[in-house]
């Protein structure tokens, strides 16, 4: 079978204890051999040392890694001093996101929008740094509608985005139609399709209610009948986002993106079963 190249997404862990798991937990996912890992960014870049420093890890490791960087909030002098951290520790790609500010801050800030961000750092760093941008297969949970969001993330391609990683979805119907939109309207970048594997309900659920991913209620009624009982829950998370996985590799997807939450084997049970092991 084709293998696609694919990358990972982590947290920075808010303990030593964590650190070492995770540094454990990327070893254990190296072995699939990833394009890239990235790390995720607390709202107002609230985790940004944890975020810097992971990055800077995985780098070490000999793996590409991307970090996230959030604009909200920002002065384009603060976000200038903070890229020149990560091109000085030779790091070459960035996920661009205009984030969250902590609840209780008002905006604030030289940056409104993620495209602002992207425009400044081309404008800043040229073509040092592989910019990606995230997209929203369901739409972005504050979109006023999908035709505006479609052209809200053409305008960020066209700030100068190199690539696009999806928010996880299990509609995979969604994405097809959202990339189809999005060529029809000028933009052929590669849109990667981000993955959730399912390995807790309670968890997948609060979050999926947070950013506005729709869990369809076929999907939603198994995991919900399983009640507490983890093995049935991971073995049908593990196959239907292995069925999903499929489906998105037949209908063209250029890559997979797999967020890990910080563990590895779903993940890595999901590659074998594509047969990538």
């Amino acid at each position: 079978m084709t293998k696609l190249p694919i990358s990972f997404e982590f947290f920075p862990p808010k303990t030593p204890e964590g650190l070492e798991k995770l540094r454990t937990v990327r070893q254990q996912l190296y072995v699939r051999q990833p394009e890239f890992c990235s790390v995720t960014y607390g709202a107002g870049g609230s985790t940004q040392a944890g975020t810097f420093g992971v990055v800077r890890q995985i780098q070490d490791e000999g793996v590409a890694a991307a970090s996230h960087f959030s604009c909200i909030g920002a002065t384009r002098e603060s976000v200038r001093e903070e890229l020149a951290q990560l091109q000085a520790a030779g790091i070459r790609r960035l996920v661009a996101l205009r984030g969250d500010l902590p609840s209780g801050y008002g905006m604030g800030g030289e940056f409104q929008y993620a495209s602002d961000l992207v425009a400044f750092v081309r404008e800043a760093f040229g073509d040092w740094f592989h910019i990606e941008v995230a997209a929203y297969p369901e739409m972005h949970p504050q979109a006023r509608s999908p035709e505006a969001d479609v052209q809200a993330f053409v305008t960020k391609v066209k700030a100068g985005a190199d690539s696009a990683i999806t928010q996880y979805f299990f509609n995979a119907d969604g994405y097809f139609r959202f990339v189809d939109e999005v060529r029809k309207a000028g933009v052929d970048v590669p849109i990667v399709p981000g993955v959730m594997p399912i390995i807790n309900s309670s968890q997948l659920m609060r979050f999926s209610d947070a950013t506005g991913a729709e869990i369809p209620r076929w999907i939603r009624g198994r995991l919900q009948g399983f009640g507490d009982d983890l093995t049935q829950i991971r073995a049908f998370g593990l196959d239907v986002i292995t069925q999903l996985c499929e489906r998105l590799r037949a209908g063209g997807a250029p890559a997979l993106h797999f967020y890990t939450m910080n563990q590895s084997q779903a993940t890595l049970e999901i590659t074998r079963r594509l047969g990538w092991a």
